[in-house]
């Protein structure tokens, strides 16, 4: 009967097993080995070493423009949206009438079309008949060109990112309905006031819930590409020229696989060690219930 079991636990097991080595973890390794070649569309390859990576570090100055805007867009973008995602999330914990009304609302952007939200929010940053600039007309304020300025396009794309807080927000909501009520009340009886009900009570519930949409929110924002390549192409001025969008450009614009990859890897380390150092300073931070802090 065990053997029986173990048979059919393999062959349910077999259609994500093959579909693993062969769709992911082969052309993982792939690319390892094109990182360091010469590798070019439709042509044949050799091993250069360490070229790429030299080249990279030492001849692209795009590299370091594309992985600085990279660098600002995650860095501004990720605890924007996470501060705005636990506001909302506790707006939404509320108990009012037609709640389950408003989180619908507040989450159905998030699982709207991707490239469908980009070139609305094309319109809305337009300059000359976009929703944005009419709205600051009403104010008396001159609109910026948004997209077409370099010291707005980023920032414009940073706000454009806002509209996916529905998926975090969800999960804090999810954590805050988790928070003991009793503890409130004990705070309510000491005379605790709100700003130390929030830093003190519920922060620390659901700061395990925090440390998880920072990882993911952080991985995402590393990986920003659709903005950049649909509304700018990277410009104006190389203001919005980000990583993703430089790899893009080496390996299907100029063919360049074997760059392409190095680039590839390159990203890859640096959002590990982005994620290291989180869940290394986490110990300090993140509290989970009835283990105390890490």
């Amino acid at each position: 009967m065990q053997q029986r079991e173990a048979v059919e636990f393999h062959l349910y097991v077999l259609p994500w097993l093959i579909g693993f080595l062969g769709l992911t973890l082969g052309p993982l390794l792939y690319s390892l080995v094109l990182a360091f070649t010469d590798a070019e569309l439709f042509q044949q390859w050799r091993f250069i070493g360490l070229a790429n990576f030299r080249e990279m570090f030492l001849e692209d100055p795009l590299f370091w423009k594309a992985l600085a805007n990279t660098a600002y867009y995650a860095f501004v973008s990720v605890p924007l949206s996470l501060a705005i995602a636990f506001g909302l999330a506790a707006l939404l914990n509320m108990k009012l009438r037609g709640m389950p009304l408003f989180r619908t609302i507040f989450y159905l952007p998030s699982v709207t079309s991707g490239v469908a939200v980009v070139l609305l929010w094309g319109w809305i940053f337009n300059p000359s008949f976009g929703l944005l600039n009419y709205v600051l007309s009403w104010v008396d304020i001159q609109g910026p060109q948004w997209l077409g300025d370099p010291n707005w396009a980023m920032p414009a794309i940073i706000m454009m990112n806002l509209w996916n807080v529905g998926a975090p927000m969800i999960i804090f909501l999810a954590a805050l309905q988790d928070v003991p009520q009793e503890l409130y009340e004990s705070a309510d009886i000491d005379g605790a006031g709100w700003w130390a009900k929030v830093t003190r009570i519920t922060l620390p519930m659901v700061s395990p819930v925090v440390f998880f949409n920072l990882v993911l929110g952080l991985i995402g924002a590393f990986q920003v590409f659709m903005q950049a390549y649909v509304l700018t192409g990277g410009g104006p001025l190389d203001a919005t020229y980000v990583y993703l969008l430089h790899l893009y450009n080496n390996a299907f614009r100029y063919g360049r696989m074997g760059y392409a990859s190095a680039l590839a890897w390159v990203l890859f380390v640096v959002i590990l060690a982005l994620t290291s150092v989180i869940w290394a300073t986490s110990r300090r931070w993140v509290f989970y219930a009835g283990e105390g802090r890490r």
